[in-house]
């Protein structure tokens, strides 16, 4: 059910670092109704670092808080050297976010949420006004 309005993008694949599966089920089912293609869902830094390598994603949207060695910074950290665009979803943003990520998506949030969010980076990217901000991002720079 595809009711989000479509736009020229210059983010078209995501790749979602997640460790709650509902949420990060929730994250891919909403990304993808709104005509992003998830390139990945996974729930550790490792999966997500090799995900970073392989695909190549246009944006990142990652909590702090995974499953085994490393965290959401890490992520964040490794798709900032591959001029990569992060949004963190998390309950607290960390203090790195403002050097690593476009925004920050403080949890709870709802779909629509997430997905205006990458639109809201999509759009300073490309120069342009964002339509509507949710008010739980709190938007650093896009790199």
């Amino acid at each position: 059910m595809a009711f989000f309005k479509r736009f020229k993008r210059s983010i078209n694949t995501v790749l979602i670092v997640e460790d709650e599966p509902l949420v990060a089920f929730d994250n891919e089912l909403h990304l993808g109704d709104a005509g992003y293609s998830v390139v990945a869902t996974v729930d550790s830094a490792a999966e997500a670092l090799a995900s970073i390598a392989r695909d190549k994603p246009d944006m990142v949207v990652t909590d702090v808080r995974l499953s085994g060695e490393g965290d959401g910074v890490d992520v964040a950290r490794a798709a900032h050297d591959a001029h990569i665009p992060v949004i963190f979803v998390t309950g607290a943003c960390p203090l790195e976010a403002q050097k690593l990520a476009a925004g920050c998506l403080v949890k709870p949030y709802g779909p629509r949420d997430l997905v205006r969010a990458v639109e809201t980076v999509d759009r300073i990217i490309r120069g342009e006004t964002p339509a509507k901000i949710p008010q739980t991002l709190t938007l650093y720079h896009p790199h």
